[in-house]
């Protein structure tokens, strides 16, 4: 009954921006529990490439580099045909790619607002929408296809620094989960989210270059590690996650729901 709970054997993966950061976190942990293709994007060919190989000669499996900028409705075709032309089925897609902008409110720029709400928020409506005729070809009520949105506890919590467009796309995103996965669990594709906490990344510096520090305002006393993200994408990409359908997990070490003091500021 449990056995291969938590498998991806066989499974064929999209992840945005998985060139870096969380996205590179889960595209090696797809990999590891025996995904088939995992294919990743980003904007720079040159690194995207580079993980694509590093990941397949580490875990095994194919690691596929599409390097593609998708924070225009072109690019989201372009990235959607080009897996459409590769791929029949697709298993698991993880809108992950995004970016962050902050400013005083009285200086806050229209630029840093649409870039922002753009590619967190637009771009994995649009790219799910895309590629829905793949996710419900692989999907079936005994192996659901799976789309998992990557949040922000910033989505959930109100975190002091001026991040206003980075805030509401992410808070966005978690409501948009839901209201897709109302949609798409008739077909047999779930849709689900993580907020992650502090994760070494280039998005959050302050994790990645002080990462004592920001530990000693988290519950569980330290930062994110690969294999705390892995875990969670892994959970809901399989077998094990079948059943959690709409929800948002937060994988934040408790700064969210089990934070009895103030909110400290630079988590995400």
């Amino acid at each position: 009954m449990f056995k291969d709970l938590f498998s991806l054997h066989g499974r064929i993966a999209l992840v945005t921006g998985g060139s870096r950061g969380i996205g590179k976190m889960i595209a090696a942990g797809f990999l590891a529990q025996g995904a088939a293709r995992v294919y990743i994007t980003a904007r720079k060919a040159g690194p995207c490439e580079a993980t694509a190989k590093e990941l397949a000669a580490e875990y095994g499996g194919e690691c596929i580099a599409l390097p593609i900028d998708i924070s225009t409705m072109a690019g989201i075709e372009l990235l959607a045909a080009e897996i459409r032309k590769r791929e029949p089925k697709l298993d698991i897609l993880v809108n992950n790619a995004g970016a962050a902008w902050g400013a005083d409110f009285d200086e806050f720029p229209e630029n840093g607002w649409d870039k922002v709400i753009n590619l967190n928020l637009k771009t994995p409506f649009f790219l799910t929408k895309a590629l829905a005729a793949p996710l419900r070809a692989a999907a079936s009520a005994d192996k659901p296809a799976k789309v998992i949105n990557i949040a922000s506890i910033d989505g959930i919590f109100v975190n002091p620094m001026e991040t206003y467009s980075y805030a509401a796309s992410k808070s966005g995103l978690i409501h948009l989960t839901r209201r897709m996965a109302v949609k798409l669990i008739k077909d047999h594709v779930v849709v689900t989210a993580i907020a992650p906490g502090p994760f070494k990344s280039d998005m959050n510096k302050a994790a990645r270059d002080n990462a004592d520090e920001v530990a000693t305002r988290v519950p569980s006393g330290r930062i994110g590690t690969d294999e705390d993200m892995a875990g969670a994408a892994i959970y809901l990409a399989s077998r094990a996650g079948d059943y959690v359908v709409g929800a948002t997990l937060a994988v934040d070490g408790g700064i969210v729901y089990a934070n009895p003091g103030i909110k400290g500021d630079g988590w995400d």
